[in-house]
């Protein structure tokens, strides 16, 4: 059944999915998130390291450094793990293919042409995200309202509307129809205080 404070997903996905509500703005999410996440890993490849591993991936030297972006994998993993331990554990392999991925990447371009790839991919993800928002959501962005919350949630709500889009998954009996419920009052809510600060 559901879990409350820091690992309350009915909370966190309601939150999140009050601000994307809209098919193709979720589509557009579902394409643009995780390679934000990426590609971040991709640049916190570079920071300082406590050790590196090295070993053979498909022929290729692969160097993957404990650092900050190590970090930041085990956090998000270790997160979704505890908020539905099934979509949690898939999530978290997803975190930990992308850190090696990124890795490996990070290995073969060196510095100076990560950082371009990382900003041309983060610009790209970004604006079709806020394009998203603008021309199909027509509300802001969650991050405007709770940054941490929108950061540390977005890779997890996109896999879940996945999981739950294409294959009916649900990490509890009704757990999409608490979360749609919470979901259409926090919209009604919002439309009412924009109505409210218009008249």
């Amino acid at each position: 059944m559901g879990k409350t404070g820091l690992f309350d997903l009915e909370k966190h996905f309601a939150f999140y999915g009050a601000y994307h509500s809209n098919p193709i703005n979720i589509a557009i999410h579902m394409i643009f998130v995780w390679p934000i996440f990426f590609t971040a890993l991709l640049l916190l490849y570079f920071t300082p390291s406590i050790f590196n591993v090295e070993f053979s991936l498909f022929g290729s030297h692969v160097f993957l450094a404990f650092n900050v972006g190590f970090l930041l994998t085990l956090i998000y993993s270790v997160f979704y793990f505890f908020l539905d331990h099934k979509a949690g554990s898939l999530a978290a392999l997803l975190c930990f293919i992308c850190w090696v991925g990124s890795s490996f990447l990070a290995s073969r371009l060196g510095f100076s042409l990560s950082w371009k790839v990382v900003l041309v991919a983060q610009i790209v993800c970004w604006t079709g995200q806020f394009l998203g928002h603008g021309a199909f959501e027509r509300r802001a962005p969650a991050l405007l309202d709770n940054l941490a919350q929108a950061f540390i949630m977005a890779p997890f709500f996109v896999l879940l509307e996945a999981l739950q889009s294409f294959f009916g998954y649900e990490p509890y009996p009704g757990f999409h129809a608490i979360v749609q419920a919470k979901v259409d009052a926090e919209i009604t809510e919002w439309k009412e205080t924009k109505q409210r600060l218009v008249s």
